[in-house]
This record gives C-alpha cells, structure tokens and sequence, in this order.
C-alpha cells in the first residue's frame, strides 16, 4: 500500500475504489506493525489538540513569548458573533479566528500539533473545526480527514520540504493550505482526483511566498498568513468541488514549489534578514521581544 507520488495514490485509490484517508490509514497500518484501532486512536489524540489549541486563546489572555501577537483571535470572534455584516462570511470568518487562535496558543508555549509546522500549525485546525461547526461532521469523519491531509503533507515532504528555512513560508502554509483542501474536498464529497486539483490550487496559489518572521519568532507575520492559508484552502477545495481541473498535475507542483523555494534567497527563507522582518518598523519591534 506504498505510494510515494500522487499519481501512485491516485491510482490506488481508483484501483481499491477507496478514498485517500482510507488509503492512508491502511497505509499507516502496514508500515508500523500496528493495528487499525491504534493508529486511529493516535489521530484522534491529534485532533482533540487541535480543537483544544484552536479554542485556547478564547478561553483568556495569552501572553506571546515575543509580545507581538495576543488577541487576534477573541477580537476576530466578537466581531463574527456580534451581528455586523462580515467581510468573508461567518465560516471563513470563523475558520480565520481559529487558525489564528492557534498561533496564539504556540507563541505562548501552549500545546498544538505541527501540522506540517509549528509556523503553519492553525491552517488544518482553524479550517476543520469550523467545517464540523458549520455541517455536523461528526468527529470520527475529521479523524478521517486528517489522514486525507496526512497523505498530502507526506507527498510533499518526500518530494519537496515542509520547512521554511528551506522553501520559505510556501512550504509551511502553502503546504499546510494544500493538506486542508484536500480534505475538506473529500469530506464535502470530493474524489480523489478532485482532492489532488484542490491541493495543487493551494500550492499553486501560494507559490513563492517568503518566510520572514518579525524578530526570528512564529508570530508576525506567520499568524496572519495562517488565516490566509485556510482561506485558500477553502477556496480551492470549493474550486475542485466545481468540478474545474489544473492544467499542472499534483506531482510536477509540488516540484516547482521546491524548486521555487530553493530559489529564494536566504534572507527571505527563515532567517528574519528580509521581507517583512527588514522593515524599520519591524526592526524597531525586537527591542520588545522577550
């Protein structure tokens, strides 16, 4: 049940007539010598950190280690809950404030699941918790899910990189943006090849953007960029779902990503020496910074 491109995945997912996650899982299955109860169960664990760390910064005033982020989150929620008109609608809106609910929660030194990274950690959460709000998929069918973005975000790690000092932010939230949008395809009744044109639209939407983090920390501009990443994710998933198709298959866009990513400078991948981190104004936080 190995598969280490997504066109194998795809071909065993029309071979076995079984989804992605199902793949997935039985994969997971076979490599570790553990039964399916078992590996279910680990996920299951995940996801209740997700949920738990996606709800974290409502629950009270978190305090950033660098002091650059802290309350986004409750402020994105009042809003929402507060009857005005918003800008994206109350399931993006929710999703936004989750994700960067998240961020909030790492920075602190609270528990989230790096989902690829710790930098791109609110993009899965943010963007599967308010999908069961909105619909009523039970638990079970998220813990499927995860699986579904765990087989898109170990395709991209074998082939290419999740880590931003090596392809810069596209491999943390374009690659964390990529997982969401497959699984949500799949979970609002998507195939899998559907799934894979969600993905690559993710990948593709957010090719070449860098990784720059305000005073070397996963705070600023990363929060934000989360709530980006599950917008496009939902975007692109609803784009599949419409039955529309990219002209680059899956495989050839997560090689361009790496490629893209091997191309950035070094000081736009990681190293807070340019982008957003070389602003006056940015510079100007450090001092802050705890």
């Amino acid at each position: 049940m190995e598969f280490k491109t997504g066109k194998t995945l795809l071909q065993l997912c029309r071979e076995k007539n079984l989804p992605i996650s199902e793949i997935m899982l039985l994969r997971e299955t076979e490599i570790s010598q553990m039964g399916r109860e078992e590996i279910y169960h680990r996920m299951s664990h995940s996801w209740d950190i997700m949920k738990d760390a996606a709800k974290g910064a409502l629950k009270g005033d978190l305090k950033s280690m660098g002091g650059l982020i802290g309350g986004e989150s409750l402020k994105l929620t009042s809003r929402r809950v507060s009857g005005e008109p918003t800008a994206c609608g109350q399931l993006v809106s929710k999703a936004v404030s989750y994700a960067m609910g998240v961020l909030e929660v790492n920075s602190s030194m609270g528990l989230i699941v790096a989902a690829p990274t710790a930098g791109s950690s609110g993009v899965i959460p943010g963007t599967f918790l308010a999908i069961q709000e909105e619909y009523g998929f039970t638990d079970k069918q998220m813990v499927m899910a995860l699986f579904t973005a765990g087989a898109i975000g170990y395709l991209i790690t074998y082939n290419a990189t999740i880590a931003g000092a090596e392809g810069g932010c596209q491999a943390e939230v374009g690659s964390a943006s990529a997982m969401a949008a497959a699984a949500v395809t799949e979970l609002l009744g998507g195939s899998a090849e559907a799934c894979f044109h969600a993905a690559t639209s993710a990948i593709s939407n957010l090719l070449g953007l860098v990784c720059d983090p305000i005073g070397g920390l996963v705070e600023a501009p990363c929060q934000q960029r989360n709530a980006i990443g599950v917008s496009n994710a939902m975007i692109c998933a609803e784009i599949a779902l419409s039955g529309i198709r990219n002209l680059v298959p899956f495989d050839e866009a997560v090689d361009v990503m790496y490629r893209v990513g091997k191309g950035l400078p070094g000081e736009l991948r990681e190293t807070a020496l340019g982008g957003m981190a070389a602003a006056p104004s940015a510079c100007a936080l450090c001092g802050l910074c705890n």
